[in-house]
């Protein structure tokens, strides 16, 4: 029995299909904005605040490992629901909550500890989603290609532990955006295309991140945003990463001469 606990975007459904595929026995916790599990018999419509409620279904259900996957917003903490559990633990959430969204997760997991429960990784059950070493297109990128990009690489791991900052995009040796709490999508929306330069996105996990959770991740409509803006390259960290429809990504990146490289 495995407690899955799902946020938005594509990949909680990846893992829930390969776990029907395996035919392991699950239930979610839905916590996302919309409710995308509700119409599965095994999904439950549970308050972050509701520690208590959370502990017992998981102790019903006899489960001694959960996961994380999806983007899991930040709760509006004046709205929240609490049990008295989410009474006692919830000053600790909204301490670690300034400290940005990955801190929120961390203090969670440390709750779930007290009580025995496990956090797996949340590609435990999808390992092809990520990527090995290497260079993945018919374009690699070239020497000077390599200096801005270690540049970009060390500019990632300065930030401090419970920064946001998963990614930026860097043109000609200068960074011209960072990633912020809206993500990926924002940041590349918020470049202008140069006609005399271009530019490479690089997306590693956060500085010591718990690498249970909160993977970077990246599809094909992120490639098309790259196109958009005169991103030639996508660099992202070996086996910390979740790509998205891999191939299609990989054709995609081949058809317009844009580069996919694992450091």
């Amino acid at each position: 029995m495995i407690g899955l606990f799902f946020g938005d975007n594509d990949f909680p459904k990846k893992i829930l299909k390969k776990i029907k595929e395996l035919n392991k026995a699950y239930f979610i916790i839905d916590l996302s904005k919309n409710k995308n599990f509700k119409k599965d018999n095994n999904s439950y419509q549970i308050s972050i605040g509701q520690f208590g409620k959370i502990i017992r279904l998981i102790k019903e259900k006899k489960c001694k490992n959960v996961l994380f996957a999806g983007k899991i917003n930040k709760p509006i903490f004046s709205k929240l629901k609490l049990d008295l559990k989410g009474l006692y633990y919830i000053p600790k959430i909204i301490r670690a909550s300034k400290l940005g969204d990955a801190a929120i997760l961390n203090t969670i997991i440390k709750v779930l500890a007290k009580e025995k429960i496990k956090v797996v990784s949340s590609i435990k059950y999808n390992p092809e989603l990520t990527l090995a070493k290497g260079n993945y297109t018919k374009l690699k990128p070239n020497k000077n290609d390599h200096t801005f990009i270690d540049k970009g690489i060390k500019s990632l791991l300065s930030l401090n532990a419970y920064n946001h900052v998963q990614g930026l995009v860097i043109r000609n040796s200068k960074i011209i955006a960072t990633e912020t709490f809206k993500g990926t999508k924002k940041m590349l929306h918020s470049i202008k295309k140069s006609n005399k330069f271009y530019s490479i996105l690089i997306k590693f996990p956060k500085k010591k991140q718990d690498l249970r959770i909160d993977l970077p991740t990246i599809g094909l409509d992120t490639l098309k945003d790259c196109k958009k803006v005169g991103v030639v390259g996508v660099i992202l960290k070996s086996k910390q990463n979740i790509f998205m429809d891999k191939d299609k990504c990989i054709n995609y990146a081949n058809k317009n001469k844009m580069f996919i490289t694992i450091k």
